[in-house]
């Protein structure tokens, strides 16, 4: 009997997992557990009380947890928040907050050293970094405030600062101005999170560059466009941190003329698939990429399942595809095949009010 048990036991489900959902209400960070073996997603309540949550990322060793909210006043100052929480079995609890650098702070991240925290504020058009010390965010160390726009009056009246990324190497990190069209590149000191600005990449006038993905491949990174509904295949050089245009793909079918807004980006452990998503129109697109070259074919639009694919990434099996749907308030899921990377178009969904970002613990 025993022996049997042993054996079956090898075969088990993987247990669930805790997975943290950002929600753009007051509740903020919400908690579900993911079964694998079922791809269910069971609520697990209110995880953290933070207006408005667009981002959430982990330390390195998932000690701890940072989060940005996107208010227009944080601690009766006229700026967006950051965050960071300890994780405990699960569980959140509050360590520190700090006013971020102007209004509507949209996105987080953290470098490689987990001691660097750097936020992008899309309202105020600005950035900044905060110097982490067990888990702890140091008021902001270091902030740009951006003055470029696009010639698109609705969208580019201002600089959008919309996302922080950092080198596969970790000396560079950058901004993504969705406003102003380009990415701000800057040179990166992680022992005093000090930024020194080390050149810019120049977007089409009007693409609205809002997201960055670095391919492990070690040099190639897409750069997804929002307001064309583009992406640009750009080659990173490691001597200066410069990207490089090496090819665009377009998004959306030939014959579509409506609102659309690209979104953004997921890439397998292997580097052997890609996915973007589209909002308006709504749909993944899933892509095989050469991971020598980081260049795309691809494989075809599917379901996101919901209207305004906020955020997506892939379980830890990837197997399944999630997807924060933040304007029907559901998280869908999506069967993955694991040797072609083609994501089923039909899945299932649960609610979730204004899912913004999913992070498995």
């Amino acid at each position: 009997a025993t022996l049997a048990a042993a054996a079956s036991s090898s075969f088990a489900a993987p247990p669930r997992q805790r997975v943290f959902i950002g929600s753009n209400t007051k509740e903020g960070i919400l908690a579900y557990d993911w079964d694998p073996a079922t791809a269910e997603l069971t609520p697990a309540g209110v995880a953290a009380k933070l207006a408005n949550v667009d981002w959430i990322t982990f330390s390195p060793d998932r000690k701890f947890l940072y989060a940005a909210s996107e208010v227009d006043t944080f601690n009766g100052k006229p700026t967006g928040g950051v965050a960071s929480f300890q994780v405990v079995n699960g569980n959140l609890h509050p360590l520190s907050a700090q006013n971020s650098a102007s209004k509507g702070t949209c996105h987080v991240a953290l470098d490689r050293t987990g001691r660097v925290l750097l936020s992008a504020d899309y309202g105020g058009g600005s950035a900044a970094t905060f110097l982490v010390t067990g888990g702890k965010l140091g008021p902001a160390a270091w902030t740009d405030h951006y003055t470029q726009h696009g010639p698109n009056r609705d969208r580019q009246e201002g600089a959008h600062a919309h996302f922080a990324s950092y080198s596969p190497d970790n000396r560079f990190a950058y901004i993504n101005d969705l406003g102003g069209d380009c990415i701000h590149i800057y040179s990166l000191n992680a022992a005093t999170a000090q930024l020194k600005p080390a050149g810019t990449y120049k977007a089409r006038p009007g693409d609205g560059p809002r997201t960055l993905h670095f391919h492990p491949n070690g040099h190639t990174a897409y750069a997804v466009n929002e307001l064309a509904s583009t992406v640009d295949v750009l080659d990173w050089q490691k001597t200066d941190g410069s990207l490089t245009l090496v090819t665009r793909i377009n998004l959306l079918p030939e014959d579509y003329h409506g609102a659309t807004r690209a979104c953004d980006t997921v890439i397998s452990k292997d580097g052997q698939s890609v996915y973007f998503a589209n909002r308006d129109n709504d749909f993944l697109f899933s892509f095989q990429a050469d991971t020598r070259t980081g260049i795309l074919t691809p494989i075809g639009r599917t379901s996101c399942g919901g209207k305004i694919p906020r955020n997506f990434t892939l379980d830890p099996t990837e197997r399944w595809m999630l997807v924060a749907n933040q304007d029907s308030n559901l998280l869908s899921v999506f069967a993955r095949n694991p040797q072609t990377g083609a994501l089923a178009n039909e899945g299932k969904s649960f609610k979730a009010a204004a899912p913004m970002c999913i992070l498995f613990m």
